[in-house]
């Protein structure tokens, strides 16, 4: 008999030992996802506003692009849904630059590689959160050798600039760290 009355206390010891800690947890005010991404509870939809493009140069595929990454990227890292009006939190922005220049010069003067850019404005606005609001600009490159033809190469290099600045929009939005 001694056992089991020595039994209940313990009992007692590991469902405190579980309860406490589920409800310090239930409390939290941040859900987070595999991604990293730390988004308030309160946040259900985001919207993303089509991405104008204003670069001197004009790629006639690239807002579409840009525009349709960022809502990939939020609808593959969040559980948030997608809306066409104004959501909890929205993207709005602008290409701003589109360019490719010399970056090195070899010893007969020609260029022997060339810097390809693309220039994003992006402003996010967080209702729920507003300090988390910030308006922005993200500018990734890649090189390329000047032995090449600039069309050769820009669809490959566009999609990997375009996935780096979605990236950098997405982590400055969602990842607080």
């Amino acid at each position: 008999m001694n056992r089991k009355i020595k039994v209940i206390p313990d009992l007692k010891r590991l469902i405190l030992l579980i309860i406490v800690p589920l409800t310090i947890f239930y409390g939290c005010t941040f859900k987070y996802s595999f991604s990293g991404a730390s988004i308030s509870p309160q946040v259900k939809t985001f919207s993303v506003v089509y991405f104008q493009n204003r670069a001197p140069l004009v790629q006639p595929q690239l807002s579409q692009t840009i525009t349709d990454a960022m809502i990939d990227k939020c609808k593959a890292q969040t559980s948030l849904s997608y809306v066409t009006q104004t959501g909890d939190v929205s993207f709005t922005g602008e290409i701003t630059d589109y360019n490719t220049r010399p970056l090195t010069v070899a010893a007969d003067a020609q260029a022997a590689m060339n810097r390809f850019t693309i220039t994003v404005k992006v402003k996010f606005t967080n209702t729920v959160q507003p300090e988390l609001s910030y308006d922005q600009t993200f500018s990734r490159y890649e090189d390329y050798d000047s032995n090449l033809d600039l069309s050769s190469v820009e669809k490959e290099l566009s999609d990997k600039i375009v996935e780096m600045i979605v990236e950098d929009i997405f982590n400055q939005a969602f990842v607080n760290w």
